[in-house]
């Protein structure tokens, strides 16, 4: 018995052994080998430099001959790098207005440099890069895997999608495969190629750590987060997935010190190729437009509409002559479907009006004094630029002690500069109350409370008596340019 339990013992750990051995081979094996998908990419990736006029003081507080702190001086970095034209924009140098003998107090321009990352789409020399890589170029010199450099030129550029294209004069250069980021997993294999610090053909990479991700700056654009490397001149340079098609550009990356932190995100290719067939077509972009300004739902929010729990999109504001207005959009309407796109948070919305063929109409389903309603509306076209101007004036006061604001009247003056028309009333001051702990602060315009339309402090005055004690409520307010919604819970008045 004790030779067999002995035998049985060694089999065990010869088979222990052998686990243990081939388990750290077997995860290798497991790992994707990018070697082949980047000698098939590597050549349709490319450099790209530009120049652009700066202007900059020639003030010298420090008295140093950069304008520099002290003790600190322009590092010694090589010769045309453009971390050092970015010191001397900031900081400047003699001879550029750096408060040197040739600064002479006035204002001088200098050429910056500014480096980026692209990939070819087409034999014929189209080239995808970021808008903000190109923007406001002077020059654009594109630099090829042989050493060719080729100046380039802008077909087009938006802004919004913050997506450029770019032409060269050459014929059958190598091109990537384009591959359809809706087919994008999360947790997926993904490669970067492209220029970090100027670094040509540089290779990262990692998983897919999200999708659909909506930066604060950028309303149009659905997010491919990764955890890719990426740092300052990555922009533009094309995400791979393990099939060796690009399914999105490197774009931006979250960052408090400038660097990689293990944030970065990509355009999707789908987005980009919208943008870019329309870009050859006209040179320009169009997208859908409703014309409302909106707001995220909170838990308190959800709970003063009625709602079981947060979602959708709350109308703040309706701009005049547009397509919501045409569509009797109201403020305080949410904003749950948008054709056949569920809206689950306001981000959502700007997005699947964005796309929306510009002259069709569309539905819209909405939640309005806690019912659902459907509206149908033509989607207009996004005008270039948007611009609110509001005033606020500061006078008199009356006290609401249920609210524990003071509040006045707005002039007729007032309303027009405010585009107010006949409601809401100017908080003058706050204090300690139900107003205080929803946000309300001094200068803001109480617009709406519990949906309904504030005219003056009368009517406010009145309205707040006969609210219900210990609930959310919903108040709309307009503070700086923007309207906004608030929660508040209404105290019992002393």
């Amino acid at each position: 018995m004790q030779v067999k339990s002995l035998n049985k013992f060694v089999v065990y750990m010869n088979l222990l052994v052998v686990g243990l051995l081939m388990s750290p081979l077997s995860y290798a094996r497991e790992l994707p080998d990018f070697t082949k998908l980047v000698e098939d990419n590597n050549a349709a990736v490319v450099n790209i430099s530009t120049k652009q006029k700066i202007k900059h003081p020639s003030g010298n507080p420090h008295g140093n001959k950069h304008g520099m702190p002290p003790r600190m001086d322009i590092p010694n970095l090589p010769e045309g790098s453009p971390f050092g034209d970015l010191f001397r924009h900031y900081f400047g140098e003699k001879g550029r207005g750096g408060g040197g003998e040739e600064g002479n107090g006035a204002p001088k321009e200098f050429d910056s440099k500014s480096l980026g990352s692209g990939f070819i789409i087409d034999q014929d020399g189209y080239i995808i890069t970021n808008h903000h890589v190109v923007r406001n170029a002077t020059e654009i010199i594109v630099r090829l895997q042989d050493r060719r450099e080729l100046k380039a030129k802008i077909v087009g550029s938006d802004k919004r999608s913050d997506i450029a294209l770019l032409k060269i004069d050459a014929k059958d250069l190598p091109v990537v495969k384009l591959g359809k980021s809706a087919e994008t997993k999360v947790g997926e294999w993904v490669m970067a190629i492209g220029s970090p610090f100027g670094f040509d053909h540089s290779v990262s990479a990692g998983v897919v750590s999200a999708l659909g991700r909506n930066l604060p700056s950028e309303s149009y654009v659905p997010f491919i987060q990764t955890d890719v490397a990426i740092n300052p001149g990555n922009s533009g340079g094309p995400l791979f997935n393990l099939d060796g098609e690009v399914i999105g550009i490197n774009a931006q990356i979250y960052s408090q010190t400038g660097g990689f932190m293990g944030l970065s995100f990509a355009i999707p290719i789908d987005v980009a190729l919208n943008v870019i067939d329309q870009l050859k077509d006209k040179g320009r972009v169009s997208r859908g437009w409703l014309g409302i300004l909106i707001q995220d739902i909170n838990r308190e929010l959800a709970e003063s509409f009625g709602m079981k729990q947060p979602h959708g999109a709350v109308v703040l504001k309706v701009l005049p002559d547009s397509p919501a207005e045409s569509a009797d959009f109201k403020v305080g309407d949410v904003v749950i479907q948008f054709g056949a796109k569920e809206i689950t948070r306001s981000s959502d919305l700007p997005l699947a009006v964005g796309q929306a063929p510009i002259g069709e109409k569309s539905k819209v389903k909405i939640i309005r004094e806690g019912k659902k309603k459907t509206l149908t509306v033509k989607i207009g076209e996004l005008p270039a630029e948007e611009e609110l101007s509001q005033k606020h004036s500061k006078r008199g006061k009356v006290k609401t002690n249920r609210l524990g604001i003071g509040i006045k009247n707005l002039t007729q003056e007032e309303r027009q500069q405010l585009e107010l028309k006949d409601r809401g009333v100017l908080v003058t001051n706050v204090g300690k109350g139900a107003a205080y702990a929803a946000g309300v602060r001094r200068g803001d315009i109480i617009l709406m409370m519990n949906n309904i339309d504030v005219k003056n402090i009368e009517q406010l005055r009145k309205q707040i008596k006969d609210l219900p004690a210990g609930k959310s409520l919903p108040v709309l307010i307009q503070r700086r340019k923007s309207p906004i919604f608030l929660a508040m819970k209404i105290g019992k008045e002393k």
